[in-house]
């Protein structure tokens, strides 16, 4: 097979200008969500960082929820431009409960902003956030979630979980590009936003996305748009929307529940409790005996093999499949569960493959018949 001509890819046609809109709604149909949705030229932490620096400043009071280094990031930029934060840490690598939140929130005053990170791909959990969001709601608070690692592979829909501010990045579940991200912005946090403090002129800057795309009538972005990445979230929303998002969940879910049993069936142990687990990454703890380096280089080896560490604190010792967008398919979850048991094997852990790969397809198989 003759190598791509990537020359190819200079010099591309402009994205035309009528289209961006129609992007945008687009994205809000998959969020779920009715109200505005801006588009950000650039990877999913810039726009966090956007919505971080363009809420942050003295006077707002925020409980900023820190289950991996995202979150810390998150906290940290509220803080920079002068917020009071509260980080509400998890036990490192694991989910928040629920019973936490509510006493940081009964035993805090006036916290005026929540953040919190939904599906978190550097250790496979995921928060409880469709509870959590109540909370804040009942209680007037501004609700801000990292949903990058949401869209496509589990539920969630802005408006009817009461989310004002959500971030997403279409490179995960929706197997689209890395260097463009969305941000659903509610009414009640651009009047938090609308503030004597907010940054003017900034890439960083939400007020000037509303003032120079939202108020002009949604035509051309401002700056010079990167066309080839608008082409490619094009495609992935055309892909996903034909698949329907439903469908995409459910096959995440299917892909996660089979990687899951493939790995107990090698004798090793998942790391979090299947009903805060995301469906976009498996994660386990590699035995003792196996130096984690070792084990990484070993796996990566293998044909078709997408394995990586964990990433945070408490996270050291964890090994992640990825089984996001694209790769929520059998034969990707296979090579994964084959890699792991041929590296474990070269390490001298003794492993069964043939009974991890049944195992994968026993999982497959019953997903389908109760889907029928």
């Amino acid at each position: 097979m003759p190598a791509p001509d990537y020359a190819l890819l200079l010099d591309p046609p402009a994205f035309p200008a009528d289209r961006y809109a129609v992007l945008a709604d687009r994205l809000a149909a998959l969020m779920g969500t009715k109200n505005d949705v801006l588009l950000i030229q650039a990877e999913a932490v810039l726009a966090l960082e956007a919505a971080a620096t363009s809420l942050a400043r003295p006077g707002l009071r925020a409980l900023n929820i820190v289950t991996s280094p995202y979150g810390a990031w998150f906290g940290g930029w509220l803080e920079r431009g002068g917020a009071t934060v509260r980080n509400l840490t998890a036990s490192p690598a694991k989910p928040i409960s629920l019973q936490e939140v509510e006493r940081a929130l009964d035993d805090g005053t006036g916290f005026n902003l929540l953040a919190i990170v939904h599906a978190e791909s550097a250790s496979g959990i995921l928060n409880p956030l469709p509870a959590i969001a109540a909370l804040a709601k009942d209680r007037g608070i501004v609700t801000v979630v990292d949903a990058v690692a949401s869209i496509g592979g589990h539920a969630f829909e802005a408006d009817r979980l009461g989310i004002d501010l959500a971030v997403i990045g279409p490179q995960k579940a929706l197997a689209g590009p890395a260097g463009v991200s969305a941000i659903s912005v509610s009414p009640k946090a651009w009047e938090l936003l609308s503030h004597g403090a907010a940054p003017e002129n900034s890439m960083l800057s939400l007020l000037d996305q509303k003032k120079l795309w939202l108020d002009t009538g949604r035509g051309a972005l401002p700056g010079t748009p990167a066309p080839l990445e608008f082409f490619a979230l094009e495609a992935a929303l055309d892909r996903i929307e034909v698949e329907g998002l439903a469908s995409a969940n459910q096959r995440h879910k299917r892909a996660a529940a089979a990687a899951r049993a493939g790995i107990k069936a090698l004798g090793i142990t998942t790391w979090v409790e299947e009903t805060h687990a995301s469906a976009l990454v498996s994660t386990a703890i590699l035995p003792d005996t196996v130096e984690a380096g070792a084990f990484l280089s070993a796996a990566s080896r293998q044909e078709g093999a997408d394995i990586s560490g964990g990433v945070g604190p408490g996270a050291e010792r964890l090994i992640r499949l990825n089984h996001t967008g694209r790769r929520a398919n059998p034969d990707a979850v296979k090579a994964n569960i084959a890699a792991v048991s041929s590296a474990l094997k070269s390490l001298g852990h003794a492993t069964d493959t043939d009974s991890a790969l049944e195992a994968a397809e026993k999982s497959y198989s019953e997903a389908s018949k109760g889907a029928l």
